[in-house]
C-alpha cells in the first residue's frame, strides 16, 4: 500500500504556464504516462487560462472543482461560469478552454483533475 500526504503550498510550480501549478499527482509519484489520475492545483489571476489552450481529449475525463473565485469554461455549446465549490466535468472528445476572464475582480483557484494521464490533447479551433 502507499499514502501520499501533499502539503500543497510546499509544492514548486510544476511547468511554465501563465497560470500558478501545483501538481499533486507529481509529488506523490503518479504523473507518469498511464497513470490512474492526475492532480493538479491552479490558480489563475484574470486574464489567464488555466491548462492547455482550446483543446479536446481522446480519452481523459477532465474536472474542475473550483476552490474560490469563479471560473469560465469556453466549450462550442457556450461558455459556462463555475463558482466556488461547483465542478465541471468534460468527457472525452468533448473541445474546452478553462480560464479566468480578463475582468475578473479576482484569482481563481481551482482542482484539476485528469483521469487517466494520457498525453492525448489536441487544439480545437473554434473557427473550423
Amino acid at each position: 500500500m502507499g499514502y501520499h500526504h501533499v502539503v500543497t503550498d510546499d509544492l514548486e510550480q510544476w511547468d511554465d504556464r501563465d497560470a500558478d501549478v501545483r501538481s499533486i499527482s507529481a509529488a506523490a509519484g503518479l504523473d507518469d504516462e498511464g497513470a490512474p489520475v492526475g492532480l493538479r492545483v491552479y490558480e489563475a489571476d484574470p486574464g489567464h487560462q488555466l491548462p492547455l489552450a482550446y483543446h479536446s481529449h481522446d480519452e481523459q475525463t477532465e474536472a474542475f472543482y473550483v476552490l474560490e473565485g469563479a471560473l469560465s469554461v469556453e466549450t462550442p455549446e457556450g461558455t459556462f461560469v463555475v463558482e466556488a465549490d461547483e465542478a465541471f466535468v468534460v468527457e472525452p472528445g468533448s473541445a474546452h478552454r478553462a480560464y479566468n476572464p480578463d475582468g475578473a475582480e479576482e484569482s481563481v483557484r481551482v482542482l484539476a483533475i485528469g483521469a487517466p494521464t494520457v498525453d492525448d490533447a489536441h487544439p480545437y479551433d473554434p473557427e473550423s
